[in-house]
């Protein structure tokens, strides 16, 4: 028995609808991109657990915290500030302390070749290195989509400022905590001062001068305003955008946020489209004339403009935008469904189950539906796309969700931008997230349209 054919007697379904789902199965290019949509929706439901700037998990002196449902401050974990800050009652800041930690492992182990078997060495340099042990286990992409990350245009005065101090072991802890290994051993041999001396080298006599100099070529990204390319070592896989926020981090959540408002406003367009065009080629007469009456009052009404006015009246929510939207949604569906019952009703066996004294319900829902579905299952993933379109376009323009909630059509108004056409992750992230979702949900929708499609199963009871 086949994996559909399990489902289909689990909940109970006919033979037929069992048969179409075994066929949508067969269809390769179909069932793989639900499967991969099904599990990027998934995962976007535990996007906090996978997008986000606390750790999952931090292992310190013996006890496990929980950060993501709990607030700890930096002194919990013996947390310094940055130097520029000089307060730290703030959020600890978890990748930093995770490297910081690793940074301590790397040089217990270099430190302890060098001291060899010294016992007196050994216990001087437990004492110096006491975060060795603990562990901070940080989400896939440890950014939240509303945090920004000023470190590249941040990282070479806070250097500086520890290098003024004549504090070298720090500075370089530092450099190696944000892996300018270069810049680390620099420090370390007493190279740096003579290189901030030169002034070919730095003009400024700072780390700053050095790195826009080029003297030192790993130094040449800082030193930077957003939005910054991709960075595989700070982990901004896709850059970062112009308020210094991670780009895939904001894709990830806007997928979450336009997915869900595509089914929801289709489920109910869909739902109430269907059921309205059903009664009125079922009932025809005068409930058919008077609904097209209002349908074309409807039809009517600028979509875009009621929305501008709504967003200049009140500030645009998500549930703003999906009751406004769903307003004009289910309008389309209703023509289709109409034309089809119409068609459907004169059929022999809708004729002889009113002979049998069927109700109106039972002949439309369990008699006519079954066989005038090919609308509506054509339709339904267009109409998904249609809808992640409309978002896309309305926070574009400026009147969809509003700022800084994450958001495709937010992203494509920075990338096309005249400052940003050049930083072409910004061009590329939004519009390849869009159409690989739309590719996915294209092929979906032809997989169910041929497996769905009722002519080879029509019923005529």
């Amino acid at each position: 028995m086949g994996r559909f054919e399990e489902i289909g007697r689990w909940f109970r379904l006919d033979p037929i609808t069992r048969k179409r789902f075994e066929r949508f199965r067969r269809i390769r290019r179909g069932y793989y991109s639900l499967l991969i949509l099904g599990v990027a929706v998934v995962l976007s439901v535990f996007a906090p657990y996978l997008s986000e700037s606390r750790a999952l998990l931090v292992w310190y002196d013996g006890r496990v915290y929980l950060p993501t449902f709990e607030y700890f401050e930096m002194d919990v974990f013996g947390q310094e500030p940055p130097p520029a800050w000089g307060m730290g009652d703030l959020e600890t800041e978890y990748l930093r302390l995770k490297r910081e930690w690793e940074v301590e492992r790397y040089l217990f182990r270099r430190e302890r070749a060098e001291i060899g078997d010294d016992p007196q060495g050994l216990a001087a340099l437990e004492e110096k290195y006491p975060n060795r042990r603990n562990r901070v286990f940080m989400p896939p992409i440890p950014w939240d989509p509303y945090e920004s990350d000023f470190w590249y245009n941040e990282i070479l005065n806070d250097i500086q400022l520890v290098l003024d101090e004549g504090d070298t072991d720090r500075a370089e802890m530092m450099a190696r905590r944000d892996r300018l290994d270069e810049l680390a051993d620099s420090i370390r041999g007493g190279g740096i001062h003579a290189m901030l001396a030169d002034p070919e080298m730095s003009p400024t006599g700072e780390l700053l001068g050095l790195a826009r100099s080029g003297a030192m070529p790993s130094l040449g990204r800082l030193g930077q305003v957003p939005p910054t390319a991709p960075d595989r070592s700070r982990q901004h896989y896709f850059g970062t955008d112009s308020q210094g926020r991670d780009v895939a981090s904001r894709l990830f959540y806007g997928f979450r946020i336009s997915i869900f408002f595509a089914v929801f406003l289709v489920l109910f367009g869909q739902l109430i489209g269907t059921v309205v065009g059903s009664l009125q080629g079922y009932l025809g007469g005068r409930f058919d004339i008077l609904s097209q009456r209002v349908l074309e009052v409807l039809i009517a009404i600028p979509f875009l403009y009621v929305v501008i006015i709504m967003a200049a009246l009140f500030a645009p929510t998500f549930w703003m935008l999906l009751g406004i939207m769903a307003i004009f949604q289910w309008i389309g569906i209703t023509f289709y469904m109409r034309t089809e019952m119409y068609r459907e009703k004169t059929r022999e066996y809708c004729l002889a189950a009113r002979s049998y004294g069927a109700s109106h319900l039972r002949i439309i829902f369990r008699h006519l539906l079954p066989n005038t579905l090919t609308p509506l299952v054509t339709f339904t993933p267009f109409a998904v796309v249609g809808a992640v379109f409309a978002l896309t376009g309305l926070d574009y323009l400026g009147y969809g969700m509003p700022p800084p909630t994450p958001s495709w059509g937010e992203l494509i108004d920075q990338a096309l931008q005249p400052e940003n056409r050049d930083k072409l992750w910004l061009t590329l992230a939004p519009f390849g997230a869009i159409t690989i979702t739309l590719i996915l949900v294209v092929f979906i929708g032809e997989s169910v349209r041929e497996a769905f499609d009722p002519k080879p199963y029509a019923r005529y009871e």
